[in-house]
């Protein structure tokens, strides 16, 4: 008898110290980077830096997005023309919706509008979120690639990297606006203090636009092959990530001025803020993640799959 009480003690005392772990493993949060020539996505605990598994795609997963709501995490197939769905807690896959060529998407600050952009099918698609239907195609001139809204939800701006050109569409009329050349090879989109600002990856620069026109209003270089930027959760930053180059860009938001330029080879692309104001950066030649270390330039790396692109965090999301 007394054995059999040991054993059990035992057995109780290792579920704990499990349980204990994975807690504690899971503690600092979790990472998403798709890999987009892997087919899959690498789930990162954050605080031990170690990748815990990879979440199966279709084909070619590139951007992901939060939904409004914050209770799922959208992942695009282009290749395999679907939308992953995932619990942004726990990686679970919650649905998958067929939908065609989504590489980039990304909701409207009021919610009403998923934009998903077909890069290889050149064509722009609104939807309504909460049932997936598509309520307009747009035909596009060629590679519509990123993203950005004005902050009232009437515009959406898009870049067009085939043709060089920057279009916008009338959300409330479901009409273009207009398309206007901003540069070689645009890729990211930002807006920022009445202005949006375009990547030139075929450049060394961001487009400073007029959205009333789309006319070029200034440049601002950066570095070699601008590709993305990012605001800082503080406003007061905007991150570009020169891809061909292989570094990172900090920008003081309010002068436009670089303060500081970081070395992180292997192709930069997106960019996630951890809450400690590390900077999470996918390299897509390099098969890993940088963490970037701002204040002293060094930066932590992880190894993930093939061609890592789209990245998000979960600080808060904790283990079982």
């Amino acid at each position: 008898m007394r054995f059999r009480i040991g054993i059990v003690v035992i057995l109780m005392l290792t579920l704990t110290l499990l349980r204990h772990g994975v807690s504690s493993a899971l503690a600092g949060g979790l990472a998403f980077v798709v890999n987009s020539n892997s087919a899959s996505i690498s789930v990162i605990d954050m605080s031990t830096r170690k990748e815990l598994r990879r979440i199966p795609t279709l084909r070619e997963p590139h951007h992901l997005m939060l939904s409004p709501d914050g209770k799922s995490l959208l992942v695009g197939d282009t290749a395999g023309n679907q939308i992953m769905f995932l619990d942004p807690a726990t990686g679970d896959v919650q649905r998958r919706v067929a939908v065609a060529d989504p590489y980039q998407l990304g909701f409207s600050p009021d919610g009403k509008f998923l934009v998903v952009n077909g890069l290889a099918r050149n064509q722009i698609d609104v939807y309504e979120p909460a049932t997936m239907t598509l309520i307009k195609r747009f035909p596009a001139a060629s590679t519509p690639s990123h993203l950005a809204f004005s902050p009232d939800s009437r515009t959406v701006f898009v870049s067009l990297q085939g043709s060089d050109k920057l279009t916008a569409i009338d959300l409330t009329s479901m009409n273009p606006s207009w398309t206007e050349p901003v540069g070689p090879t645009p890729a990211g989109v930002l807006w920022l203090h009445g202005k949006v600002l375009v990547a030139d990856m075929g450049d060394d620069y961001v487009a400073v636009v007029d959205p009333a026109s789309g006319h070029v209003v200034d440049k601002l270089v950066t570095g070699k092959g601008a590709h993305n930027l990012f605001l800082s959760p503080d406003n007061r930053i905007v991150w570009v990530n020169n891809r061909a180059g292989g570094t990172t860009t900090a920008v003081d938001a309010e002068t436009m001025k670089v303060l500081r330029s970081y070395s992180i080879p292997g192709g930069p692309d997106d960019i996630a803020f951890a809450p400690n104001g590390d900077l999470w950066i996918t390299r897509r030649f390099a098969e890993k993640v940088a963490i970037l270390h701002p204040e002293t330039g060094d930066f932590e790396t992880i190894d993930v799959g093939r061609s890592p692109h789209g990245i998000w965090l979960n600080p808060a999301a904790r283990g079982p």
